[in-house]
């Protein structure tokens, strides 16, 4: 019921009684009132009646909306099959790449393949790999959701933090306009001690609910050196800046050994801001279903964070996806468990996986194998209308000169290269590896999908590998029918 005013005297009368009572129950009532344990009663106002809708008598219909940018037009002219093979060719032989080279172009329309060397051959796909991972999270029933990261009432004063995949947190306030960051601990912390602090209660126990995830927090196949790099942090339901030590967003450094230990521990001491006292260290707790929820901070939408692993290259929020798909799929969520899921994705959406093997999710570790042909057509997937929800990753991939692995920045792209914000496309980059698959637009303005796969470089031209491929890209983009 809702607890509304009375009068005055009848408010004199009755005040002793009500502290006899509250003082009986220990606090209960009051705590029912704030809505910290089950109950009836309520200090929120009652609703108010609505007020009539209002109307506006001047307002008038606008103009329909228009597209600012018209898209690409669909009899544009395909690339003649013959030029496009001899750019692939002379790229293929190109000794500086090694003896193991893989590339296929195909029209992004059609799907009609205008080129290609060695298309099927098993190869290291490094980071391109992490298209597959997130094409799998988009097309999954979890592609429309945020990830969860609550905090539960397990006794009468132990506060069990229960992640839910998010290792973007905040240790701070969240960020609306962030990815990195959507999520709050701070914000979790006052949502906590709202409620908590009202039944008297003034000491909590922190505990963490880690349980989301199963098996090695790091693929077996990464080597250690990468580790010790910051290459990656190991997977957790719960994390700060993706498991980084640091305030800032790299995609290396000093990487907390527990992430969710270490979240955990910035929670407890957020509640201490908030004028709790935290007993002891945080311990390991499973929560049940049905524990009383304190308080819950939202990640960004799953679009978004695929967007973010894309952009920058980033191996732990690939991870994490990948364990997500595995969890959706009622598989573990294990490095086993993502991979198998991974690849069942892929061919739902119709891609023949003959002979792919996933060591991870991120393409960071040894062992996997992917070919050329394969990626080309997962991005025709990609690229195709009739799968929308794909869409964010086709455009989310970073823009050649412009943006992410691909800006100018980081070497790539640069000077008059035809295709400097004509192409999006994934990088990838292992010791003697360099990899690179996405669309780019010709001249004509047709576009086309196009991957490259080398991993048998020379030690001394691996960097260099780069600049080849991007002058390959560039040819592609300056290309224009004849007459």
């Amino acid at each position: 019921m809702t607890i509304e005013r009375m009068p005055m005297e009848w408010g004199l009368r009755s005040g002793a009684a009500v502290a006899a009572v509250v003082a009986l129950f220990g606090g209960y009532l009051v705590a029912d009132a704030y809505d910290v344990v089950p109950g009836m009663l309520t200090t929120a106002d009652p609703w108010p009646q609505a007020s009539p809708f209002p109307s506006a008598p001047g307002a008038v219909d606008g103009p329909a909306p228009v597209s600012l940018l018209a898209g690409l037009p669909d009899d544009a002219p395909v690339p003649d099959s013959v030029e496009i093979q001899r750019l692939v060719t002379g790229l293929a032989k190109d000794k500086r790449l090694g003896s193991r080279v893989g590339v296929v172009v195909a029209d992004g329309l059609s799907g009609d393949v205008l080129g290609s060397s060695s298309p099927d051959k098993l190869m290291t796909p490094a980071s391109t790999q992490k298209l597959f991972t997130g094409v799998a999270a988009l097309s999954s029933s979890i592609a429309s959701t945020t990830l969860q990261t609550k905090a539960v009432l397990l006794d009468d004063n132990t506060v069990v933090l229960v992640g839910g995949g998010d290792m973007m947190l905040s240790a701070g306030k969240g960020d609306p306009n962030a990815v990195n960051g959507r999520a709050g601990l701070a914000d979790l912390a006052q949502q906590v001690a709202a409620k908590v602090k009202v039944t008297g209660t003034t000491e909590v126990r922190v505990a963490l609910d880690d349980t989301l995830f199963t098996g090695d927090d790091t693929a077996p196949t990464v080597a250690s050196p990468d580790i010790a790099a910051g290459y990656i942090a190991p997977v957790s339901s719960v994390g700060i800046n993706v498991g980084l030590l640091s305030d800032e967003y790299s995609d290396n450094g000093p990487r907390a050994s527990d992430p969710g230990k270490y979240a955990a521990e910035a929670f407890s001491a957020a509640l201490e801001d908030q004028g709790l006292t935290t007993a002891d260290s945080v311990i390991d707790e499973s929560a049940p279903d049905d524990a009383r929820v304190l308080g819950e901070v939202s990640s960004a939408p799953l679009a978004e964070i695929v967007e973010f692993a894309m952009q920058y290259s980033d191996n732990t929020i690939t991870e994490v996806l990948g364990r997500l798909v595995a969890v959706d799929a009622g598989l573990p969520g294990s490095n086993d468990g993502a991979t198998q899921a991974v690849i069942a994705r892929a061919k739902e959406l119709g891609i023949d996986m003959t002979g792919a093997r996933l060591r991870d999710c991120s393409g960071l570790g040894d062992g996997s194998y992917l070919s050329a042909q394969q990626l080309v057509n997962l991005l025709e997937v990609m690229v195709d209308p009739g799968q929308p929800k794909l869409r964010s990753e086709a455009v989310g991939m970073p823009i050649a000169g412009l943006s992410g692995t691909l800006a100018s920045s980081h070497g790539r792209f640069t000077g008059t290269n035809a295709a400097r914000g004509l192409a999006r496309a994934k990088t990838g980059s292992l010791p003697r590896v360099r990899a690179l698959a996405g669309t780019v637009v010709t001249a004509d303005d047709r576009l086309l999908v196009f991957s490259v796969l080398a991993d048998s470089i020379p030690a001394d031209q691996s960097v260099g590998a780069t600049s080849i491929y991007d002058d390959f890209v560039g040819d592609l983009a300056a290309y224009s029918t004849p007459g």
